[in-house]
């Protein structure tokens, strides 16, 4: 895996983040795997598939769970986070 996928991971995320008013985990080590996590099922399976989700290995079920995943919007909604603990709440 590249430090340079990682960094373009990361990156996109911020952006997605900031899009939803929304912080990355401030814990650079969660974070981190996170991040290293969708960078590595990007380039083994060529999508950012949700590193806490199980892939089916069928295409049309797992594009749900392509990061951000289907899940997390309802996931901030009552915890403040994603399932990830990736994405938080400005709030939480």
């Amino acid at each position: 895996m590249t430090a340079e996928l990682q960094i373009k991971v990361a990156q996109w995320a911020e952006n997605y983040a900031l899009e939803k008013g929304w912080v990355l985990n401030p814990d650079p080590k969660q974070r981190g795997a996170v991040i290293k996590g969708l960078a590595h099922n990007t380039k083994k399976f060529g999508a950012a598939y949700c590193p806490c989700r199980i892939r089916s290995g069928d295409p049309e079920k797992d594009k749900l769970i392509i990061c951000p995943c289907i899940y997390h919007q309802d996931e901030l909604d009552q915890a403040g986070h994603c399932t990830c603990n990736f994405f938080y709440d400005k709030e939480t």
